[in-house]
């Protein structure tokens, strides 16, 4: 009988998956039809619909749907949601369309954003918010800062409580209360420094005038009040102080006690006695 085979041979190639009946392997045969042949094509892994298959390399031409449409990989493109665990290198930019959430902690080497506003933060740690001096930033709650601040050019370092100003600290603010205690303060000594008030004196002896007043205490930092704060005339003419002793007997009484030997002569009962300096009131 007379054998037909095929003109154009099937030929099966594969790589170390092929095998006939007896078990022998080979990479390509070629079937005529002149013979019966039983071929065995084996994977190395499982292909089923639940099986977890793995390969070297997927090429597409198109796009490659994954769950149904959920996610879809294309040319430069990913579409849909991704979810990822481990670590991803990214060799070049990474620019994002629209809204990118980090549920964790972002570690870069500079943070640059110039497109709705502008602010850098460097490696360094230094940050710089704004590109023009008509740039507002808003902050709402407290702000919270250690170092210095820069305010055109000017360097201010700390917000100085201190009511005393002793410092004279030229790179420090002050506060309400420093600023309220001070002036407090300086008023005080103001108002001391501008004590200036008359009173006339009456006879009491020859050598002594008494006046209803009280001379002015000196606020702390000033020298004491002292005779060398009043002047007194007798029908208008200047008592030297060597010849005069102020005497404050009562919280509302005051002596002038003189020297009538230095002077040269003795009060009269007639006699103007006038008191001029830091009195009280």
């Amino acid at each position: 009988m007379a054998d037909f085979k095929f003109k154009n041979p099937l030929r099966i190639a594969l790589s170390n998956v092929l095998g006939d009946a007896d078990g022998t392997s080979f990479t390509a045969q070629d079937f005529d039809g002149s013979r019966d042949e039983i071929v065995t094509i084996s994977l190395p892994q499982a292909v089923g619909t639940t099986s977890n298959v793995e390969f070297a390399t997927v090429i597409s031409s198109d796009t490659v749907n994954i769950g149904s449409g959920k996610m879809i990989l294309s040319d430069r493109l990913i579409s849909g949601s991704v979810y990822h665990t481990g670590s991803i290198t990214i060799s070049s930019d990474l620019t994002g369309l629209t809204t990118m959430s980090v549920s964790g902690q972002v570690n870069a080497a500079k943070l640059e954003s110039n497109v709705t506003q502008s602010f850098t933060v460097f490696e360094s740690g230094s940050t710089k918010f704004g590109d023009d001096v008509s740039d507002v930033h808003n902050v709402t709650g407290s702000l919270k800062t250690s170092g210095s601040f820069v305010l055109n050019g000017y360097s201010v370092n700390e917000i100085s409580n201190d009511t005393n100003m002793a410092d004279e600290s030229t790179t420090a603010f002050v506060t309400e209360n420093a600023m309220k205690d001070y002036i407090n303060t300086e008023m005080v000594g103001a108002t001391y420094v501008r004590k200036s008030f008359v009173h006339t004196g009456s006879y009491s002896a020859a050598a002594t005038s008494s006046f209803t007043a009280v001379t002015a205490s000196a606020p702390s930092g000033y020298t004491a009040t002292s005779e060398e704060d009043f002047m007194f005339f007798v029908n208008g003419m200047l008592i030297e102080h060597d010849a005069m002793t102020m005497v404050q007997k009562t919280s509302t009484n005051l002596e002038l006690r003189l020297d009538t030997s230095a002077l040269g002569y003795s009060l009269e009962s007639d006699d103007e006695v006038v008191g001029f300096g830091k009195f009280n009131s």
